[in-house]
């Protein structure tokens, strides 16, 4: 096999976030985000993420907390399509999952004349868990053209082996393929900094957010021979010579184990952590809120801890393969996975006062100037751009509704797209409310899903290059779903 399989198998695997946000990112970090959305102009205690310079402008004076609990689960599917496929048109869905149960976000906030002091802890990228229990359309393709270039060399070679075989080569009809991959990737982040109030318009933020990665990647490719093809195989044996059966003995055994034909193994965990400087502005005049918070771009590198790294070729050590595993996957490899820089621009609105809000926000992602393993940002034709809008009513003092809708564009491209790590253009829908307990304590309810265009990418036919590098044309057909619940309770000290 060549570098391209192992490359492929986890390169950037997970990375597309099941929450909302750009690339690399996650947005939504409270439920009152999943129920609005556009909280760039929030003066409530989740701007502490979204307007940081906006808690400076607090209500409440002394302490804030909130605590915010999520639900994500998303389906990631390929449907591929390449001349080696077995099957009706050589087409085969491959299905993909994520899921991310629990998704925690802590904010606290303590405010004190024209000062406030916060700090905010959640999940602020990663794509969760990822599964794909039968496998991926680059594992199939790979191993297909591989097996079959391969035996056709060896057994053009060697008559008597290929009269044994009773073929040119080693076609997928005579083997199966058993594989696997399942992982996780999360960045975690700690937030603190201080809003001041300069005036009874103005207020100013300045802080730091300190970012962990963590990251595994598990999975298994294995080609073996179909018991079918055994049967024959031995039975051919059994017509040779003593001295006929002893030469070729030894490598058809090897073949006819489980992975004989290709074996690829993989047990690897990544760690890392960078900061982010983040600074903010918020001004208020009437019912009228402007606010900005901009990111700078988080240096973050991550290292591998790998406990297993096998491959396997034709029953043999593979040295190529393993090799060019060892390359990106080897222990204690670094690779870079930089947090890009980001910019919110947000405007609010108080349409009736003290009962109907409403508010837009854009966000820009600068993901192409943020590197990625194997500078894979350099596929991409611009930034992210977001678009949101939301509007929010008290119904009364105890009842609040509101929704809210966002609006993505990633710059994708056909060389950016892989199996393992592709996006789609997406728009998301929000909705939910809040119920005053008390005058200390308020409950967030919150629901959202992403509705997203399906990416087509077709690989023409090239030497060298293709499908996955087999040199032969391939169709995928990229097609996303995301769903996240969240339940949170917010409470003045």
């Amino acid at each position: 096999m060549k570098k391209t399989i192992i490359t492929l198998l986890v390169t950037s695997t997970f990375v597309v976030p099941v929450w909302g946000g750009g690339l690399l990112h996650n947005t939504n970090q409270s439920v009152a985000w999943q129920r609005m959305m556009a909280r760039g102009a929030t003066t409530e205690i989740d701007g502490i993420y979204t307007n940081p310079a906006g808690t400076a402008f607090l209500g409440h004076e002394g302490w804030t907390l909130s605590l915010n609990i999520q639900s994500a689960s998303q389906k990631r599917d390929v449907l591929a399509t390449f001349p080696l496929f077995p099957t009706e048109d050589h087409t085969k869905l491959y299905k993909g999952t994520a899921t991310a149960p629990v998704i925690p976000s802590l904010y606290a906030a303590y405010k004190r004349d024209k000062w406030a002091f916060s700090g905010f802890f959640g999940f602020v990228g990663g794509g969760g868990k990822a599964s794909f229990d039968s496998g991926l359309a680059m594992f199939d393709a790979q191993v297909m053209a591989g097996v079959y270039s391969k035996t056709k060399a060896l057994l053009a070679s060697q008559p008597m082996l290929k009269q044994l075989v009773g073929a040119e080569a080693v076609t997928p009809a005579m083997y199966t393929i058993n594989s696997s991959m399942k992982g996780h990737q999360y960045v975690c982040g700690l937030q603190l900094g201080a809003a001041y109030q300069i005036n009874q318009h103005w207020s100013a933020f300045a802080g730091f957010r300190l970012n962990y990665f963590d990251g595994s990647y598990n999975g298994h490719v294995d080609a073996s021979m179909g018991d079918e093809f055994k049967q024959r195989v031995s039975a051919a044996m059994a017509a040779l010579t003593p001295e006929q059966q002893a030469a070729y003995s030894p490598m058809l055994t090897a073949l006819a184990q489980e992975g004989g034909l290709t074996h690829i193994k993989l047990d690897c965990k990544q760690t890392g952590w960078g900061v982010t400087p983040i600074v903010g502005v918020d001004f208020k005049t009437g019912p009228l809120t402007l606010a900005a918070k901009y990111e700078l771009k988080t240096n973050l590198n991550i290292e591998n801890d790998t406990k297993t790294l096998e491959a396997t070729a034709m029953g043999q050590a593979s040295e190529e393969l393993e090799n060019s595993m060892k390359a990106s996957y080897g222990h204690g490899v670094n690779t870079p996975n930089d947090l890009p820089s980001v910019l919110y621009v947000a405007a609010g609105y108080e349409i009736i006062p003290n009962k109907l809000r409403a508010a837009v926000e854009y966000h820009f992602y600068d993901d192409k100037h943020a590197d990625m393993a194997n500078d894979k940002q350099n596929y991409l034709t611009h930034g992210t751009h977001e678009v949101l809008a939301g509007v929010e009513w008290d119904i009364n003092r105890i009842f609040t509704v509101s929704c809210g809708f966002q609006n993505t564009d990633y710059g994708l491209s056909d060389d950016y797209q892989t199996h393992t790590a592709f996006s789609c253009d997406s728009y998301s829908l929000g909705f939910g409310g809040a119920v005053n307990l008390s005058e200390r304590v308020r409950l967030n309810l919150g629901y959202f899903w992403t509705t997203y265009k399906d990416y087509t990418k077709v690989v023409p036919a090239a030497n060298p290059g293709g499908y996955c590098g087999t040199t032969m044309a391939g169709t995928d057909v990229y097609s996303r779903t995301n769903k996240v619940f969240g339940i949170g309770i917010d409470y003045k000290f």
